[in-house]
Parts: structure tokens; C-alpha cells; sequence
């Protein structure tokens, strides 16, 4: 049975940090990509950053670049988003997601976002 468990979430103030983690099962995590995904209230999912097997990064959302970074580490079978300089706009559900490329098929229950002062 193929799990993704998101951790880390919560309320920080703009210009906070928050780490983000998913731990995964029943997939081989080291061949897979991984991405994490965000959502905001009412709006549809958006792609973030995609790191593929060999620890490549694809940022898909420019508004991220320099604030954002995934890592994963394949003994753990974990995935991580670090984040820096929140902004509110930040605020969303975030997800991870996996899959065999950048386009995934797993997806995971998301952790909440909230920043905001």
C-alpha cells in the first residue's frame, strides 16, 4: 500500500522558516520523483519543486526560487521542503507527491501552511 505522510506544517510569521517532511511507503522512494504540490483555498493544485532520483531540482513556480528547496534522503525514505522568507502567500496546503517522472501519481494528505502575522 503506497503511503505518503506529510509532517511539519503550522502558523509562522512572514519572514519565518518551517521544514517540511514526508515519509514514504510501499513504493521504491530512491527511482522515483518527487514533488511537492500546494493548494490554496478554492483554487487548484499547483506544482512547487520536482526532484528526480539522482537529486536534480525543477522549480515549477518561480515566486519560490531562492526560498524554497527540496531534498530527499533516500535511506530515510523521506522527502523534505525547506522554507525560508515566508511570505503569506505561501499559505496553502502543501502535498507531496510521487511518481515514475515529473508527472506524478501518489499523492499524500498535506500539512497546512499558514503565514500570517
Amino acid at each position: 500500500q503506497v503511503q505518503l505522510v506529510e509532517s511539519g506544517g503550522g502558523l509562522v510569521q512572514p519572514g519565518g522558516s518551517l521544514r517540511l517532511s514526508c515519509v514514504v511507503s510501499g513504493f521504491s522512494f530512491s527511482m522515483y520523483y518527487m514533488t511537492w504540490v500546494r493548494q490554496a483555498p478554492g483554487k487548484g493544485l499547483e506544482r512547487v519543486l520536482c526532484i528526480n532520483f539522482g537529486g536534480g531540482n525543477t522549480y515549477y513556480a518561480d515566486s519560490v526560487k531562492d526560498r524554497l528547496t527540496i531534498s530527499r534522503d533516500n535511506a530515510k525514505n523521506t522527502l523534505y521542503l525547506q522554507m525560508n522568507s515566508l511570505k503569506p502567500e505561501d499559505t496553502d496546503l502543501y502535498y507531496c507527491a510521487g511518481g515514475m517522472g515529473p508527472n506524478y501519481t501518489a499523492r499524500g494528505q498535506g500539512t497546512q501552511v499558514t503565514v500570517s502575522s
